[in-house]
């Protein structure tokens, strides 16, 4: 989020002496989608079921299920094993679990989310077929956001949705995994808080909060993959405003970048070859040591055999000879 909206942000809140709870935000399912298939238009399909649902404002945001994103852009893979889908869509395995229905597993995939299987889809979807997720689901976003403000006149924003479990949680809820024209993030960092203290950590992630929103009226069977959020109008901006991709954590302030047996079994692995590595310097160490001493010790034996053996030898004694 940018530097200047944060700033705006903290303006609003210093001027008005209401409670925060007087804001209202209304959230509404957007009938008449209808099914997708590979090629169709969502721009259209879309624009159309908000004109007769009464026609889009200033300041709405559309929070579109990516699975039909997916559906219109051809993602669609006939797989009969939706692992091995899985393990293509997989950049990095962060854990797996296994358990009677098979075996879990959470990776990172190819739009640097971490999720439970990459985000491969096998419901809503024929037989035979998995749906995976947009390839670039920011542009995704941004492409829909252009088209449907060109098309309505009406500046909105667009936040594209997919289900996700969240660490240490039960139960799963809609997140962000592509954004246009959205203030993904609501920075409070350097504001104050009711008694006065200097905010330090809080950023309120805007996109997965509407993401979540849309879910309630939208549901996973109700036909309804396109939700309308009014009364947000301070969280919508221009169509190059960062995208969902910068949710993702970097690996670096990652502090749960493996499972717990992943991490377990990665400190074992380091351990032993660092182990091995150093057990055979060592030990290479002390038997060459023991092996240069032992021979430089036969070496002298050898010698000192040799002169006990020349000495014993008189010059020019005969055999049978006696001295006195």
């Amino acid at each position: 989020m940018s530097t200047a909206f944060a700033t705006e942000q903290r303006a609003a809140r210093a001027k008005t002496a209401e409670p925060a709870d007087v804001a209202a935000v209304a959230v509404r399912a957007l009938p008449g989608i209808g099914e997708i298939r590979p090629g169709d238009d969502l721009v259209a399909i879309i624009a159309s079921a908000a004109d007769r649902a009464g026609g889009l404002r200033d300041g709405d945001i559309l929070v579109v299920t990516s699975k039909i994103v997916s559906k219109a852009e051809g993602r669609i893979v006939h797989a009969t094993d939706r692992e091995q889908a899985i393990t293509d869509e997989t950049v990095r395995v962060v854990a797996t679990r296994a358990h009677e229905g098979g075996v879990t597993r959470i990776v990172e995939n190819r739009q640097g989310m971490v999720a439970a299987a990459a985000g491969v889809d096998a419901s809503n979807t024929a037989d035979g077929t998995v749906l995976l997720l947009p390839v670039d689901p920011d542009a995704s976003a941004r492409a829909l956001a252009a088209g449907i403000r060109s098309r309505s006149g009406a500046t909105v924003g667009v936040v594209l949705s997919d289900t996700l479990g969240r660490p240490w949680r039960e139960g799963q809820t809609d997140v962000a995994i592509g954004a246009a024209g959205v203030h993904v993030v609501d920075d409070l960092r350097g504001g104050t808080d009711a008694a006065g203290r200097t905010l330090t950590v809080t950023m309120a992630c805007l996109a997965d909060e509407l993401a979540g929103a849309g879910d309630l009226v939208k549901g996973k069977a109700s036909g309804c993959p396109v939700a309308v959020v009014s009364g947000l109008a301070r969280a919508v901006g221009p169509l190059d405003l960062p995208g969902a991709a910068r949710i993702a954590r970097p690996s670096e302030r990652d502090l749960f970048r493996l499972g717990t047996d992943e991490a377990i079994e990665l400190g074992r692995r380091d351990g032993h070859d660092h182990g091995f590595a150093r057990g055979r310097a060592v030990g290479h160490a002390e038997g060459f040591a023991s092996g240069y001493a032992e021979g430089v010790a036969a070496a002298r034996t050898e010698a000192l055999m040799a002169r006990a053996s020349r000495a014993s030898v008189v010059p020019g004694a005969s055999a049978g000879a006696t001295t006195c």
